[in-house]
Order: C-alpha cells, then sequence, then structure tokens
C-alpha cells in the first residue's frame, strides 16, 4: 500500500469492512415490562419516547389489529453504544454477501476519467473477489487507479486487523455535536478523535440514527498518510439498512497526491444479497450491548 500514491485510496475503503460489521441487534423486548430510562452523560435520558411494543387494538368484530411500532428516540450515548453493538453482531452472523460496484475515478488535472462496473462477492470473514462487468473511459485510470483500488481491498480484507481500525473506544475518543437531519432521518452526530497516529482510523464525524443506532455516515481524513507523494485524503461514506445488516453505499473520496495532482473517486455500491449465518444467530442474539 505504500510503494504507489494510487493505492493509498484504498483507505477510505477501511469503512466497507466497518460496514460488514454492522448489524441490528436481536433483541425482543419483555412482555409487560417496562423500558428503564438511564441517566446520561449528554444531559438526556436513554429513552425519551414510547417502548417499541406493538399494541394490539380490539375491534368492534373482536378482530384485534396491530398498530405499528414506534421506536423511542434514543439517547446520545445509547445510540453510539447500540451502534457498537450492531457492528459486533454483524461480525458473526454475517456469513457472505454479492453486490454490484460502480468505480467513478477521475485525474482532473490530466483529464483522464474511468468506469468500471464489478460484482461484488464477500465471504466471511477474509474472502473477496470481484468479477468485471464492463468498463469505460481511460486505460490508465482503470489499470492505475481503479484496478489497483481493488487490488488493495482485497489485500487490506486478508491482511488487517478489523478492531485495530473498528470505531470504538478502544480507538477513538468521542465528542456529542448534536442531532440534525441527514437524508430524511434524525440523526446523532460525534466528533471522533483517534487515540493513536495509526494507518487505518480517521479524524472527522459519524452520524447514527437517533431510532435504530444505524450508521447513516462517516466522513473525515486519515491521520496518517500511507505515503510520501501523498498530502491529504478527505472522504464521505453514507450507509444503509439492507435486511438484518448495514452496508456501504457510496463513497466519495478526494485525494491530493504531489506528482499527478488530484484524484477523485466516487463508488456506488447496490443490489446487496446478504446471507446470514443462522448457527450465529442463536448464539449471538442474546449478548448484551458492549458498553462504552
Amino acid at each position: 500500500m505504500q510503494r504507489t500514491f494510487l493505492r493509498i485510496l484504498c483507505l477510505c475503503f477501511w469503512l466497507t469492512g466497518l460496514a460488514a460489521a454492522q448489524a441490528p441487534l436481536l433483541v425482543k423486548p419483555v412482555a409487560g415490562a417496562s423500558l428503564p430510562v438511564s441517566a446520561s452523560p449528554f444531559g438526556a435520558g436513554a429513552f425519551d419516547g414510547p417502548a417499541s411494543v406493538p399494541v394490539v387494538i380490539p375491534t368492534a368484530d373482536s378482530v384485534p389489529l396491530v398498530a405499528p411500532a414506534v421506536l423511542p428516540r434514543m439517547a446520545p450515548e445509547l445510540a453510539l453504544q447500540v451502534c457498537r453493538g450492531r457492528s459486533v453482531v454483524q461480525a458473526e452472523q454475517l456469513a457472505s454477501y454479492s453486490a454490484t460496484t460502480l468505480i467513478r475515478a477521475q485525474l482532473p488535472d490530466t483529464s483522464q476519467s474511468g468506469e468500471y462496473e464489478v460484482q461484488q462477492r464477500y465471504l466471511a470473514p477474509r474472502t473477496l473477489a470481484f468479477k468485471a462487468l464492463r468498463f469505460t473511459g481511460d486505460a490508465f485510470v482503470k489499470t492505475n487507479v481503479i484496478v489497483r483500488l481493488l487490488q488493495s481491498e482485497v489485500e487490506h480484507l486478508q491482511k488487517d486487523d478489523p478492531e485495530l481500525n473498528a470505531i470504538s473506544p478502544a480507538n477513538y475518543k468521542f465528542s456529542y455535536k448534536g442531532t440534525s437531519q441527514l437524508n430524511g432521518r434524525t440523526v446523532h452526530a460525534y466528533q471522533l478523535k483517534p487515540r493513536q497516529k495509526r494507518a487505518g482510523l480517521f479524524k472527522g464525524r459519524i452520524y447514527v440514527d437517533a431510532y435504530t443506532g444505524s450508521l447513516v455516515r462517516a466522513e473525515g481524513r486519515p491521520v496518517r498518510s500511507p505515503s510520501l507523494f501523498i498530502k491529504k485524503i478527505d472522504f464521505v461514506q453514507d450507509y444503509a439498512d439492507i435486511g438484518l445488516f448495514t452496508f456501504p453505499v457510496h463513497i466519495h473520496s478526494e485525494a491530493s497526491a504531489r506528482i499527478v495532482g488530484r484524484a477523485i473517486v466516487d463508488v456506488y455500491q447496490r443490489d446487496y444479497q446478504p446471507v446470514a449465518n443462522t448457527v450465529a444467530n442463536t448464539a449471538v442474539a442474546a449478548q448484551p450491548v458492549p458498553a462504552l
């Protein structure tokens, strides 16, 4: 990864490995039990809304109707805690997935660009393969930007330790920055400060759904450049819930290199087909959310 500036773009892809570690906790409320309200260091209770329990409404002909469940809005500390818990559970539950990936790369200073569509296949825990579907654009961009990026992503998955790059208290300090709307969702925003200046970590923000604890967006800049040829890299990555899991759907990254200037890469992922590890489902479902 450190031998050419083109391969540093794969740093932005470490979030893909993170997304492969996002899944909802399989926790069911006990009938008749109330959800506790806990104190929060952010100044709010753990819940500020009704419990997420279906309500049975009797009708005149005695046919019960089930009203849509209303999820409670989580306090900032709880949303962050659930987000981390989802990553732990998904790491155990996700057996494999396939997806269609579209990569668009540009070198504005040389007016070169390319668009490559591939079929992506992941098999837990460390197998990732790509099958070419189509390419348009400059051959230089294909060979020296996109193909190298895909190769680096495979190497990253095979060699790196996910726990060293995970968004966790062991790797980051968190600072709450308030609530906002993002893509039609109410999210809690957190500033992240890495505890170490280590490759794979970044300085920036994450946005977590205030009702589900799903990771919605991560943005920022790696704290350490892997090459002297690179001045900086900035990225924004969006996520979406697909069934029981959370996956990356778009990443925009811009790198400033000393030789070729700017390199802009957009990666779009769609048509996810995840496969759950049913054996792990029952073993992991009852685990509590890890404390921060």
